[in-house]
């Protein structure tokens, strides 16, 4: 008990630090994003793993909380899918690479003795789903952090429940060095996740529930998993039926996230993203309910429910019209995300 408080807050601190340490670099090197012609630093993410790592490994070398070598494995895989995200940050790498390195890392990780080949593909692909939702939930100040917060604490809730210690250690520590990321993501944000952070947490966030529903049966588990990341689902949902009935690429960036429409209903940053994180609060609570027993399996369904009528009422929003410019605003953000191009390249 006592050192979980203790890794908790070191995470927490650590990865605070990291996050605010890490901005000016990524000023300098150009390593930005730009969110409502503002330039916002993506480096937020690489704290979030370094502190995550550290603390979880210092656990684990001094015999004081073992992983255990599956997590081990799946904290290692986390780890090669944030380096990849850390190059797509700097090199901007076609999405289809990130997808495709996913895959890989994922393949690495399924226990493929207890779910069998069929069901092992089948991990694979929800792993790389939800690892690819939760970047989109970046768009978004606060947004991707806010609910890997949520979901981490209820995936370590059915690790506990299923007595893997080790598991439940990591996404302890991962809830709490996103924490301290949020102390400086929420808006107006001054470091973002990037798809370094947004890739880590949402693989090891998938991995994780994968190895808890090891052993339990195909459809509820299913159910559970769903519900367990139903507010990253439901946003990638959205976003393929929009992107596809509009015709546009589904892997070309666009104001149709979650975030996005509930922002053109009136809510303020603020506000879409805390109806957000009360919405993954409750799917996760469901999760969570099910996987102990303690209500039924069909209690998912009305997750599902909630979830289909919430993207086909937002689909029905008229595309954004044009913003309009505002003398100077838009030469100054331009000449701010140039400045930096210029000190990258000099």
């Amino acid at each position: 008990m006592l050192y979980g408080i203790a890794a908790a807050t070191a995470a927490l601190l650590l990865a605070a630090v990291l996050a605010a340490l890490l901005r000016t670099p990524a000023r300098r090197l150009g390593i930005l994003d730009r969110r409502r012609q503002r330039p916002v630093p993506l480096l937020g993410g690489a704290a979030v793993v370094l502190a995550t790592c550290a603390v979880a490994a210092a656990g684990d070398w001094t015999g004081v909380a073992r992983l255990g070598s599956w997590v081990r494995e799946l904290l290692v895989a986390g780890v090669a899918v944030a380096a990849l995200g850390l190059v797509g940050d700097v090199w901007r790498l076609k999405a289809r690479f990130l997808v495709v390195g996913t895959a890989v890392a994922a393949a690495c990780v399924v226990p493929y003795r207890e779910t069998g080949v069929p069901g092992g593909l089948l991990a694979v692909g929800w792993i790389v789903w939800v690892a690819v939702a939760f970047k989109g939930l970046d768009h978004a100040d606060g947004l991707a952090g806010t609910v890997g917060v949520v979901t981490a604490f209820g995936v370590g809730a059915c690790a506990a429940a299923e007595v893997m210690d080790g598991l439940a250690v990591l996404l302890s520590v991962l809830a709490a060095a996103l924490t301290g990321f949020l102390m400086h993501n929420w808006h107006p944000a001054r470091v973002g996740l990037g798809a370094c952070g947004s890739l880590f947490t949402g693989f090891v966030l998938a991995s994780a529930a994968v190895l808890t529903r090891t052993g339990y049966a195909l459809a509820p588990s299913a159910g559970v998993l769903f519900a367990l990341t139903a507010v990253a689902s439901a946003d990638a949902v959205l976003v393929v039926l929009a992107r596809r009935i509009a015709g546009r690429p589904l892997l070309r960036r666009g104001p149709d996230h979650l975030g996005h429409r509930l922002r053109r209903l009136g809510l303020t940053p603020q506000g879409a993203t805390v109806v957000l994180g009360a919405g993954a609060f409750s799917a996760v609570l469901v999760g969570v309910l099910v996987h102990a027993g303690w209500i039924g399996a069909s209690a998912v369904l009305w997750v599902a429910g909630v979830a289909l009528v919430v993207v086909l009422g937002l689909l029905r929003l008229p595309p954004p019209s044009p913003r309009r410019a505002v003398p100077g605003a838009r030469r100054t953000a331009s000449a701010q995300v140039s400045a930096q191009l210029r000190v990258r390249n000099g």
